[in-house]
């Protein structure tokens, strides 16, 4: 009897462990599921602050702290408000309506997203959105009226449905308004954002001047968006210390940028043009990354050789007729042409074609353009093989400096840059191995051929004579 309740007593004390153990891996399991959602909140993160000044950084990263205001200088505002959406819920089914309302406020919030935007707040039937924050940027007051157009397109085509149902649906205004803003930034886990300042106080008054379905945008923003939008101007509303702010409706897209010009959908051409404004934050994006992370011994393949061959390929570009297109395809593989340098400089033009495929889908440029600046970023690699024009455009700039009469400086931060790096031995054997490279190079374009060969003639006539044969 004894053994019976010793065996009882330890399958007890086995089954209270199995328990417990299941309980353990249960809880593992929601441990693991959590680090993951943190983890995935915390690249979310990075990839946010990795955008912003180091002056905002820090603010940020005082723990002190519960909220943070960050200064802005140029942001784009947009006051959205439904009208007749009070009177409609005294007609029809409130919960029905405010349903409704949720639904489109959720598609307003994808089609925010999408334009680079971020969504402030929704206070009943009003709705409150910025452009250029977290995340600073140059096309914020563009980015805000494409996502309004798409808005207005979409409630359009509510109405159309409501009308088929012999129902009733509300209407929509916008306010939008372009100046610095102050962005009180608050939370842990989800940052949210509040706006002071005049500038989200003028665009919720423009947008209470507002008529039905209109797009009103204040004198600011219309300066920013008049190449791109068709505007007609509405009145000048008086705003108190700011004397009278003029008040433009936007139309719709430029003709000449739009499918077919009738306006409602922007083509090829306003992606192009959009794009080469874009390209500005790209390249100060690339340029502080290369300032920072590029090794300190690289002398020559700096981000000032990134720049140099930027302007390069924009200088023969432009004497060998590319298009606008073209042309902002070259500049984005000038800028990371050498990016690759910051894990190494064996193979670094692969490299740096995994690093744009990375970058630029960001940016907004598609498959075609991104596949496009890799071959240009190949055409680099030594000794140069280009194929099409724009890959000789760019293997020309990245070897510009060879018929330049600032060759001599540039040189010797290359040979800096080698010995450093043990490739290189003493200055007479860089000497002998810049003639033999200078005799065997060719220019590939006419346009450089025509600025950079008598030049570099001279110079391979200098470097002869600095030549020892007894070294």
């Amino acid at each position: 009897m004894s053994e019976n309740k010793d065996i009882k007593k330890l399958e007890n004390e086995i089954n209270v462990l199995k328990e417990r153990i299941e309980a353990l891996e249960k809880l593992n399991s929601e441990l693991a599921e959590q680090n993951e959602q943190l983890i995935e909140e915390n690249d979310k993160q990075k990839e946010m602050l990795s955008f912003l000044p180091a002056d905002a950084k820090k603010q940020l990263n005082r723990k002190e702290k519960k909220t943070s205001s960050l200064r802005y200088k140029m942001v784009t505002v947009m006051f959205s408000d439904i009208k007749g959406f009070t009177q409609l819920s005294g007609e029809q089914n409130a919960e029905a309506l405010i349903d409704e309302l949720d639904s489109f406020f959720f598609k307003f919030d994808e089609v925010v997203e999408r334009n680079n935007l971020q969504k402030v707040k929704s206070i009943g039937d009003t709705y409150m959105c910025a452009g250029g924050i977290p995340k600073k940027n140059r096309t914020n007051p563009i980015e805000v009226i494409m996502a309004a157009l798409e808005m207005q397109e979409y409630l359009k085509h509510l109405q159309e449905e409501s009308k088929k149902n012999n129902r009733k649906i509300w209407d929509l205004t916008f306010g939008v308004h372009t100046g610095p803003v102050t962005a009180v930034i608050s939370g842990k886990k989800k940052i949210s954002y509040d706006i002071k300042g005049d500038t989200a106080n003028i665009a919720s008054r423009i947008e209470s001047v507002c008529n039905p379905s209109e797009i009103s945008v204040s004198g600011m923003t219309y300066e920013f968006i008049k190449d791109f939008f068709a505007c007609e101007f509405r009145l000048k509303m008086p705003v108190k210390y700011k004397g009278d702010v003029p008040v433009y409706i936007v139309k719709g897209y430029r003709p000449d940028l739009s499918v077919d010009g009738k306006g409602k959908m922007p083509n090829k051409a306003f992606r192009t043009k959009f794009q080469i404004i874009k390209f500005e934050d790209l390249n100060d994006y690339v340029l502080d990354r290369l300032e920072r992370e590029l090794p300190k011994h690289l002398y020559y393949h700096n981000y000032k050789h990134t720049i140099d061959v930027t302007i390069g390929v924009e200088i023969i570009g432009y004497g060998e007729g590319v298009s606008e297109e073209e042309m902002l395809l070259l500049k984005t593989a000038a800028l990371f042409h050498d990016f690759g340098q910051v894990d190494g400089a064996v193979n670094h033009e692969e490299r740096s074609c995994e690093i744009a495929g990375e970058v630029l889908p960001k940016f907004g440029y598609d498959k075609e353009q991104i596949e496009t600046i890799k071959g240009i970023i190949m055409a680099t690699k030594l000794p140069p093989q280009p194929k099409t024009l724009l890959q000789k455009i760019i293997a020309d700039a990245d070897l510009d400096y060879l018929g330049r009469r600032d060759m001599v400086p540039v040189s010797d931060a290359l040979y800096q840059e080698l010995k450093v790096q043990g490739l290189i031995g003493s200055f007479n054997d860089w000497n002998k191995l810049q003639v033999k490279f200078l005799t065997a190079h060719q220019y590939f374009t006419e346009t450089a051929r025509r600025m950079r060969t008598v030049n570099k003639e001279e110079q391979i006539k200098r470097i002869k004579s600095l030549i020892t044969e007894d070294d």
